[in-house]
Formats: C-alpha cells, structure tokens, sequence
C-alpha cells in the first residue's frame, strides 16, 4: 500500500514547540482535585497532584473568541491537513513521579511521527506529538504520547 501522507507533511516531524516553563502550586493543585471530584485527601490538601493535573498546567489561557469551535485552543503542533476531520486518537501517559506542590515543570512538545493506515471508510492519518516534562533538577516526570487520527 502506498502511503498517503504527503511529503511536506513527513517534513514536520522532529517540529518542536518552545519550551514552557510552570509552578506547581498547592492552590492550584487543590482547586484542580474539587473540580474533578477527587476523594484522596493528599490531593484535597493540595500535597500531590491527581494524575491528570498536568493536562490544563500547560494549556494556554485564551479569551473566548481565541477557541476553536469545539471549546478549546487551536494546537499549532498538530498541522491542518485539508479535507481531513481531527479526531482524538488516544494518549499514553508515562509517570515518573509525583506532581507536588512547588515543582517547577518544563514541558517540551515535539511532533514525533506520521503515518498513514487503511481505515474501513478509507485512509486515515496519524500525527503523533510526544511531550516531555522536567523539573528544576532536569529529571524527567513524565512524557505523554497524544495522537490526532485525521479521518
């Protein structure tokens, strides 16, 4: 089977966005616990972060009129393929350790692979961006592989 993807397109991957650097706050990792419902008290008290915290830490904060129509910030790392739908692919999560509160995170996005399968309908594409997250000390604390199918 031939593949689909465009050449240009292949071009993009090893595309990296600029580092972002964020604090962990208690009061954000307790405001964060209540609106997810959590029921553990170390993440009630704001002593470690529920594992998905680190999700909305390095989303932009956008006015309204700045979203996509879905609700949510335009992602520059995922191109624009013309005539194909995004949808979610999946993530994968790998935790290192613990988020707590005063770490200073650094979270470094890059496109790391595209590729293209027969779908039943049809050919769809996968973008796949790989983020890797350190702390001060330079450690690794996780990396989250997110693919985008492009139907």
């Amino acid at each position: 089977m031939s593949s689909v993807v465009d050449p240009g397109l292949l071009s993009l991957i090893g595309k990296a966005a600029a580092p972002q650097t964020q604090l962990v706050t208690r009061r954000d990792i307790r405001k964060y616990s209540v609106a997810t419902a959590q029921r553990q008290r170390k993440y009630l008290d704001g002593d470690e972060a529920p594992p998905m915290f680190h999700v909305a830490l390095f989303w932009p904060v956008l006015p309204l009129d700045e979203l996509s129509a879905n609700g949510v910030a335009i992602d520059p790392m995922f191109p624009d393929i013309p005539g194909r739908r995004p949808m979610a692919g999946g993530l994968k999560i790998d935790f290192h350790r613990p988020l707590k509160p005063g770490d200073e995170l650094t979270a470094t996005r890059m496109l790391t692979n595209i590729y293209s399968k027969q779908g039943s309908n049809g050919s769809l594409i996968f973008v796949e961006v790989t983020m890797t997250v350190i702390d001060s000390a330079g450690e690794i604390v996780l990396t989250e592989k997110t693919t985008r199918i492009m139907k």
